[in-house]
């Protein structure tokens, strides 16, 4: 992926055509992001294996699926079986991180380790090497439509100096806030996968939002 990878986040999608907005956004890219939520790690309830499993017949697109859950490691599986090509959890739901990566490697899926905002950074620095993607969280968790926080540009760059520093192919991906004006500066900062909801989803034309967003991160 040398090209910077917009992701579109369902959680903006307009649920009751989600297949139609699919399809609309698979025009432009490759790549979908899919919010998991359980109403305890996060104060929200969204997308379940069922969901995961019905959209996969519409596609072939790859799924990224981001579990905001306090048990991750239990819904590994189910989601794998589902249809998702990525899981990435948080390091603050797991014991064991590593255990976490090798478990989802186990079934032949790419692993990613999330960190909240208001997790230390350094807390994800022993793994940002060891698995395929480090999802920096550009807002607080939960809900859709919120406000970039200024202080992820540090934190994607102290990650991003992990990685290289490891000679490591790691990807980093933000989620939060991405639009036209914060996607230039989080990639200048070291990411390369943006997830966008609302910069997507409330242009009528899908692909065409896609398309600009890409432009303007890589200007």
């Amino acid at each position: 992926m040398n090209d910077v990878v917009i992701a579109p986040s369902i959680l903006a999608a307009d649920c009751g055509r989600l297949n139609e907005e699919i399809k609309e956004v698979e025009k432009e890219t490759s790549f979908l992001h899919i919010d998991v939520m359980d109403g305890h790690y996060v104060p929200n309830l969204t997308f379940g294996v069922p969901i995961v499993e019905s959209i996969r017949k519409a596609t072939n697109m790859v799924f990224d699926v981001h579990l905001m859950v306090t048990n991750p490691m239990d819904f590994f599986k189910p989601f794998a079986d589902a249809g998702a090509d990525m899981l990435t959890f948080h390091v603050e739901t797991v014991e064991d991180p590593d255990e976490a990566i090798e478990a989802i490697r186990k079934l032949g899926k790419r692993a990613g380790i999330s960190i909240h905002p208001d997790t230390p950074i350094e807390k994800v620095f022993p793994y940002a090497a060891k698995c395929d993607l480090v999802l920096v969280m550009t807002v607080r968790p939960g809900f859709g439509g919120q406000h970039f926080m200024e202080s992820s540009i540090d934190r994607i760059k102290a990650v991003r100096k992990v990685i290289d520093d490891a000679k490591a192919d790691t990807i980093i991906s933000v989620d939060g806030g991405i639009c036209k004006e914060t996607a230039p500066r989080v990639v200048s900062a070291g990411a390369g996968y943006l997830v966008a909801g609302s910069a997507v989803f409330s242009n009528k034309d899908h692909a065409a939002a896609i398309k600009e967003l890409r432009t303007c991160a890589m200007s």
